[in-house]
Order: structure tokens, then sequence, then C-alpha cells
């Protein structure tokens, strides 16, 4: 149940089901999400401005500080997929979200491949922050 009138992070829990199976990240301390859309306007002869955004699927990331090699296995697994002449792989991604009235809403991102775009800066002392960022086809409710 959320703590506030409005939504705070802590609100969401993720659950990451990779091309391989679930995909256990050890320490989420960001995630982000955007949709994608194709714009398209029409200027009509009588002065009438339409338009439209049409879904082009979502993006995002994941700011992990690095806690096991569960990111690290699973880009390198794909990478040997792709190089033994295998499809790409894709996953899906749950979004948990307690809303501020006590129900959850629930969505399924479907179709998402992953990027590791950040594998991490290794300095003495310091966590290893990494990103992970996804592409997805859809985002739906259920």
């Amino acid at each position: 149940m959320s703590i506030n009138a409005f939504s705070v992070g802590r609100d969401c829990q993720l659950v990451v089901m990779g091309p391989f199976g679930r995909l256990d990240l050890t320490h989420v301390t960001g995630f982000d999400s955007r949709q994608r859309t194709a714009a398209v306007r029409i200027d009509r002869i009588d002065g009438t401005q339409l338009g439209a955004e049409l879904p082009k699927g979502w993006e995002g990331y994941f700011e992990i500080e690095r806690g096991s090699s569960a990111v690290d296995d699973l880009i390198a697994k794909m990478e040997q997929t792709y190089y033994a002449g295998g499809a790409i792989p894709v996953g899906s991604l749950y979004q948990y979200v307690s809303e501020t009235d006590g129900s959850t809403s629930t969505y399924q991102y479907d179709g998402a491949v992953f990027k590791l775009s950040q594998a991490g800066t290794w300095r003495g002392d310091q966590s290893v922050k990494q990103r992970l960022e996804f592409f997805a086809s859809s985002r739906k409710r259920i």
C-alpha cells in the first residue's frame, strides 16, 4: 500500500522475465520508462490542424548497483546466441505500482530487448553502477 497521497519510487516493484527466464536484479536504484510515438500532423485546407501520435513501443532503463553477475551473464548469453546464428532473444517486464487508494496497477511490457549501456566503473571502495536499457514493442495493463 502506498504511504503517501502521491506515488514515490518505493511504490513500484519490477520483475524482469528475460529471454532465458527470470532475471533477478540485485539492487535496483532507479527505473525509467517512456512511450515512443510517431507524430502525424495534418494541415487541412480550411486551416484546421489535426494530429495523432502513433504508438511505437516503450523504452527505458534500470539503474542498478551491481550485486551479482546476473545482468552481465544475461548480456553474454544473448551475444553468444546471436553469434551462434540465433535470433535476438526477447523477454517481458512487469511493473507493479501500489496506488494511493490501496489498489495495485500491473503493467506488462512485451517483446523487450535489452542493452547493457553501462557495465560499470570499477574503483576501490565504490559501488559498481550499471545501466540496463530496454525497448519493448508494447505495454498493456493486466
